[in-house]
């Protein structure tokens, strides 16, 4: 027993011994993590770099676009082939896919040699063995006379311009075929598959096998994100923003990014880490001076580097008692079978020892021990530096999604990876130590990277069908010059109506008199107080004018709420809840007592017989307080005040939002004539000439007119650009039939416009899996402001992914760019059709003045047009576009409707024009 023991110490030691002096010969082959994570650093540098436009050409990570912009979402179906070149083998497949809810595939395949001569030949006898195999195996499965759509896995570094569209940089892998290297690859596989009169296929798609190994995994589990080959060749490829990609034009939703980091320390970036074996065992290649990265990593050469340094360590008399056989001596003869048969350990040293005994090398046990030392520190070497890139793209990817913690999985394939029996869970161990806050799941692709082009084929067929079912939809959103150009002469023509005597009755557009007959001067000054409802919310201001050389307005405010009861309930308690308000601002400034001129901006349709007088024609935005309609709101508010007993007021004018923006404007330029209100409703007034008024006396001077435009279509004058979607919002809103103008390019109603979109796109499965959450079903959940968020170039599709989270929208990537793209469409055609109605409005004021060319200011005030992105842009486009004549200078009012009614206060006040029921102001 003790002699057993004795022996059993005794191999211990000489096991020790001899790993120890192999760690001493090795040293610069073992890696730190501090050096990994400099590896790690470093390799992110050059992905950064690969990625930029002006960086690209000097970067040996070269990061290239493989125009696959989707993953698998289980939705895709069909009969699908596949071509996969880059191996010891030519691969050809027919996959189903079936959508039975189960994501089931079938496969189906068949293995060709690729001769030498083939992979050192010319690129006419590669491409024609490439579609002389196919033919083969459409043969033997009797798929000849059909048609079908293929993908192409090759294994290569390409420049891709398209999907189905790549030409070759560099060969790799031993390959080295002429006069294909700078041409297109799809192409010349199509030429030779047109040489065989049987064979009907489509190539849609041309992939790198990482890519392919990415989808076909991607299609298991839908958190892969990057793909991993570590086998012959080594790559790694993964899911990029678009807006970081400078060499793709676009910036929404993601590409999957080959980064042919095989490459890296092309540029003497890993100098340092190379070892004597590394330069010698390059200088061998067929490539010296590339694929570096590759040859310290990849199966193809780990065999041979493993031979070099037995081959040295043999000649310095350390192994084999200093005999140098021939099999040390030839090239390639130690592979990567052999490796990992001898890192077997559970076996011992015995398939070490049968080997190096088949290599006529004849070893001592001391010789075994060494042998499969050198072995593991080599393959560990391998692990490490793969570790370290991997670890780089898996830190990309969680700032990318700006999260504290990352869940994703790699999708693997290779020889090297699936074969050696210690090298996965070393991998896995290193990369996990660091990236401590990326949880990754490491998923074996069963079916190879062959099966992952036909699902990007697949994919590609799905999102070709969808984006045919999503053009149609959004098509009726898409106005033509022409319609717009038709709604321009229809809003003219209705214009017109309203101002006549004979027709404004029946008018949708109402054109009312507002009895406010010029702009600010300069010369008002004083205390005024203005109210401003029109809204949800309700402001009481205080506005300070000062006239002369140092004119200057102050302006002090308070916003209250309106509750939905009271904006629903009766107009007592609406006006008593109004005057509830002035009195709290009144103590809040400490005025009660004062008896102070009040300017009501009252931002809905009024009848005026006077500046002071306005009787309510609708409610719109949503109001609907009882007894109002028909009836005169400044005396409503003067009988609330009078119920209320605390204080007096003089109301001296009341206008609508439009006019109160013009007049805010019109107080820093004169040229101001026409007020515009882009935000919850939408509406317009404008300086009209008397003589046109023919519902008001006089000829002389002119007149702002309260178009109320909103109403415009009414009488089914645009019916024919309504949508669905609009008559969906306008059945189910509180004034259907009504305001059809305002419903199509108001803040009040964009919202709810897009999501009746987004239940519609949902029913036919391109949103959100075909699952209609609770959520979306609720009218109004989506806010006119999640538009004007999800529309910011600012905003990653992440955030807008986080918006909709926020709605209760479970969304994928793709889910929220269909979403941003329905938002774009809503609000542009909104901006456009406003744009078309406002170009009515100045080719009516150039015409009035008689002049070619017209220069004029509109005040614009609202928040679409002060929030929303794109809105302002588009409806400034369109008026230069329809109204080419005229020179539109567009003022943002910075203070509001409210300032405006005070100014028009003071107006009136400060020229002795007020008298209650005057009937007109003129200048």
């Amino acid at each position: 027993m003790f002699a057993v023991h004795l022996l059993a110490f005794h191999f211990t030691k000489l096991k020790e011994d001899q790993i120890k002096k192999v760690d001493r010969y090795l040293y610069h082959m073992r890696l730190s993590d501090d050096v990994l994570l400099d590896v790690m650093a470093r390799f992110r540098a050059e992905m950064a770099k690969g990625l930029g436009r002006d960086t690209n050409s000097t970067a040996t990570v070269k990061m290239l676009p493989s125009f696959v912009r989707s993953l698998p979402d289980g939705s895709e179906k069909g009969d699908f082939l596949a071509v996969d070149l880059g191996g010891s083998q030519f691969r050809a497949l027919e996959v189903k896919v079936f959508n039975d809810g189960k994501q089931s595939s079938q496969l189906e395949s068949k293995f060709y040699p690729t001769p030498k001569e083939v992979i050192q030949g010319s690129g006419t006898e590669l491409f024609n063995y490439v579609a002389d195999c196919l033919l083969d195996f459409m043969e033997s499965k009797n798929l000849q006379h059909k048609k079908l759509p293929l993908g192409f896995t090759f294994s290569f570094p390409c420049k891709q311009t398209k999907l189905e569209e790549g030409a070759l940089l560099a060969w790799t892998k031993h390959f080295k075929v002429r006069g294909v290297q700078g041409t297109d690859v799809v192409s010349s596989l199509r030429k030779a598959l047109q040489k065989h009169k049987d064979i009907d296929v489509d190539v849609l798609a041309m992939v790198n096998d990482t890519v392919g190994t990415m989808m076909t995994c991607g299609y298991d589990d839908p958190h892969c994100e990057v793909g991993l080959i570590i086998g012959t060749g080594t790559n790694a490829c993964y899911m990029e923003e678009m807006r970081h990609i400078d060499l793709v034009e676009g910036d929404e939703g993601r590409m999957c990014i080959n980064t042919e980091w095989g490459a890296f320390g092309d540029d003497g970036a890993l100098d340092d880490l190379r070892t004597e074996f590394d330069r010698e065992l390059d200088l061998g290649s067929l490539n010296p001076g590339k694929q570096l990265f590759e040859k310290m990593i990849s199966s193809l050469y780990l065999g041979e580097l493993v031979r070099l340094i037995l081959l040295k360590m043999t000649k310095e008399g350390l192994l084999f008692n200093g005999k140098v056989s021939t099999a040390l001596l030839t090239k390639d003869k130690i592979e990567m079978k052999h490796v990992c048969a001898m890192e077997k350990y559970k076996e011992g040293l015995s398939n070490t020892k049968e080997i190096l005994t088949e290599l006529n090398l004849f070893p001592s046990e001391e010789d075994c021990i060494a042998v499969q030392h050198v072995c593991t520190i080599v393959s560990f070497r391998s692990a490490n530096l793969c570790a370290a890139a991997l670890a780089a793209i898996l830190t990309r990817l969680r700032e990318n999604k700006k999260v504290l913690r990352l869940r994703t999985t790699v999708g693997i394939d290779g020889g090297l990876y699936k074969t050696h029996p210690q090298y996965p869970k070393r991998l896995h161990k290193v990369v996990r130590r660091l990236v401590p806050n990326c949880d990754v799941r490491f998923l074996l692709s069963q079916s190879g990277s062959s099966k992952g082009a036909a699902m990007v084929t697949a994919v590609a067929y799905r999102l070709a069908a969808q984006r045919k079912q999503i053009d149609a939809v959004l098509a009726p959103f898409l106005l033509s010059l022409d319609t717009l150009r038709e709604v321009k002469n229809k809003m003219r023509a209705e214009l017109e109506y309203g101002l006549k005597r004979e027709t404004q009755a029946s008018a949708t557009v109402k054109m009312l008199p507002t009895y406010v007959c010029g702009t600010p001067d300069g010369t008002e000054s004083g205390k005024f107080l203005a109210l401003d409802l029109g809204g949800t919310n309700f402001r009481v201001l205080l506005v300070k004018i000062r006239s002369g050389r140092r004119r200057s307005v102050q302006m002090y405010n308070k916003i209250f709420a309106i509750p939905l009861e009271i904006m629903q309930g009766t107009g007592e308690e609406l006006f008593d809840h109004i005057v509830q308000c002035i009195a709290d601002f009144l103590e809040y400034m400490g005025i009660k007592g004062a008896r102070l001129p009040l300017g009501f901006t009252f931002s809905f349709p009024c009848r005026q017989a006077s500046i002071d007088k306005g009787t309510l024609v609708g409610w719109t935005k949503g109001f609907k307080a009882t007894d109002c309609e028909g009836e005169d709101v400044v005396d409503m508010l003067r009988e609330a005040i009078r119920r209320r007993n605390e204080f007096d007021l003089d109301i001296v004018a009341v206008v609508n939002d439009t006019v109160g923006t013009m007049m805010t404007c019109g107080y820093e330029d004169p040229n101001c004539e026409i007020g515009l209100i882009a935000g919850t409703g939408s509406n317009v007034c404008y300086m009209e000439d008397m003589k046109n008024i023919e519902i008001v006396e006089g000829n002389e001077g002119k007149m702002c007119i309260n178009t109320e435009w909103g109403g415009f279509g009414d009488n089914g004058c645009i019916d024919n650009i309504r949508t669905k979607y609009d008559k969906q919002v306008d059945e189910g809103s509180l004034n259907a039939g009504k305001q059809r103008y305002e419903k199509m390019t108001s803040g009040m109603y964009l919202g709810e416009i897009v999501r009746q979109i987004l239940i519609d796109l949902t029913k036919q499965g391109l949103l959100f899996r075909g699952q209609i959450s609770e959520s979306l079903r609720k009218r109004g959940i989506f806010e006119t402001k999640f538009l004007s968020q999800i529309e910011s170039d600012r905003l990653a599709l992440l955030q807008v992914r986080r918006i909709l989270q926020q709605l209760g929208l479970d969304s994928t990537c793709e889910d929220s760019i269909i979403v941003k793209e329905v938002c774009g469409a809503v609000s542009r055609r909104a901006a456009q059709l406003c744009g078309a109605g406002l170009a009515a409005i100045v080719e009516k004021k150039r015409e009035n003045r008689g002049v070619e060319h017209l220069q004029i200011t509109v005040g614009v005030d609202g928040t679409l047009y002060k929030l929303h992105p794109h809105f302002s842009r588009v409806l400034q486009e369109t008026v230069r576009e329809l109204a080419p004549q005229c020179d539109v200078t567009f003022m943002l009012s910075e203070d509001g409707s409210g300032k405006g009614a005070a100014l028009i206060t003071a107006v009136c006040f400060c020229t002795g024009c007020f008298s209650p029921g005057h009937s007109a102001i003129l200048y």
